[in-house]
């Protein structure tokens, strides 16, 4: 393979990650996006049942991220 041929493939391969990469952090935003509007959604109706919003249902971690964060 000469280095002309390693560029072009190299290249590409770089391209194709970068378009992954560009897809996955849309996607990403989407799910930040649905979170936000389910953790809302949660907080009024924990706020409608007895007790009130004092007594998180157990679990409840909205704010922590997986390790890889």
């Amino acid at each position: 393979m000469t280095d002309a041929e390693r560029l072009t493939r190299l290249e590409e391969r770089y391209a194709h990650l970068q378009r992954h990469s560009t897809e996955q952090d849309k996607a990403m935003l989407e799910i930040a996006e649905q979170l936000a509007r389910l953790q809302a959604e949660l907080a009024v109706l924990r706020a409608q049942q007895p007790g009130g919003a004092s007594s998180p249902s157990e679990g409840d971690a909205a704010d922590e991220r997986p390790p890889h964060y």
